[in-house]
């Protein structure tokens, strides 16, 4: 046990069974560490030692406030913490010998751990990543509706899906995608464990894209969103995000969420209209 009552476990099925009530709390929230243990466990449950996810959770009066998680790839992941929190951690973390490659957090914590971080460390940062999380209010779809219909993909679709995923990567500049697309390491990269749907014409043509993650305890997030540049401007993105959310409700999704890029207004318009709602804004930032 550390100061301030944080508790580390490289346990995940134990992490869950004392954290797990608090992630599911606020699911729209916690969408990201939701995915991300959930596919720790799924394919590390087992492992320990250095090359083992590490997981935290502040806990005081039996009841669970915080938690983090650190992936082996050194990518920390933090629910929401006061300023001196973020300092409490960064000294336990820096003291402990772990050199978390980048943190992901909503926009407050993420700057205060940052700067915590290089007061502990000498480490300087600079953030990669910033977005709006918005949460799926009432669906509304637009009228009309494009020509065609969705359709969920299968195993005849994997290269076009993967084509279409790293187009999407080389559009938002997600680098460490396409380095693991390319490598064909398609299951370790962020898109391997999704479902994605095609809005296609009306002679059978793929013209968008989008995915959704599994249900986890009733959250699903839409994740990616993407039509080749030439095809874009027809209402096709507002149609295959419509089939895909719809989806995610039948599987029983209470919080179905979807981040976006503040400086894509056009995307930004577009869920709104759709019933998605800003709730709050995240950020990345890499430490050197």
């Amino acid at each position: 046990m550390l100061p301030d009552d944080w508790h580390l476990t490289q346990d995940i099925d134990g992490f869950l069974a004392r954290a797990g009530h608090f992630l599911r709390s606020r699911p729209a929230l916690h969408n990201t560490p939701l995915t991300d243990i959930e596919k720790l466990r799924t394919r590390t449950a087992h492992r320990h030692g250095p090359e083992a996810a590490v997981l935290g959770r502040l806990e005081s009066d039996g009841e669970v406030h915080a938690i983090f998680y650190l992936t082996p790839g050194g990518r920390l992941g933090l629910t929401p913490l006061a300023a001196g929190q973020t300092d409490t951690l960064a000294a336990h973390l820096a003291r402990l010998g772990h050199s978390p490659a980048h943190v992901i957090a909503d926009h407050d914590t993420a700057g205060a751990f940052a700067a915590s971080w290089q007061r502990h460390t000498g480490a300087a940062s600079a953030p990669f990543w910033r977005t709006h999380l918005y949460r799926l209010g009432t669906l509304t779809p637009p009228q009309p509706l494009p020509e065609g219909r969705g359709r969920i993909t299968d195993g005849e679709d994997r290269e076009q899906v993967i084509r279409w995923c790293r187009e999407f990567c080389v559009d938002v500049k997600e680098q460490r995608s396409i380095d693991l697309i390319d490598a064909g390491s398609w299951d370790d990269s962020r898109f391997g464990d999704r479902h994605f749907t095609f809005w296609e014409t009306p002679d059978g043509t793929p013209v968008s894209m989008a995915a959704r993650t599994s249900n986890i305890d009733g959250m699903v997030r839409v994740d990616p969103v993407y039509t080749p540049a030439h095809l874009r401007g027809h209402g096709y993105a507002g149609a295959v995000t419509v089939e895909v959310t719809r989806a995610a409700l039948a599987s029983g999704a209470t919080d179905v969420v979807l981040f976006t890029d503040p400086a894509n207004p056009t995307s930004n318009a577009l869920y709104q209209r759709l019933g998605y709602v800003r709730i709050a804004d995240f950020a990345g930032h890499r430490f050197s």
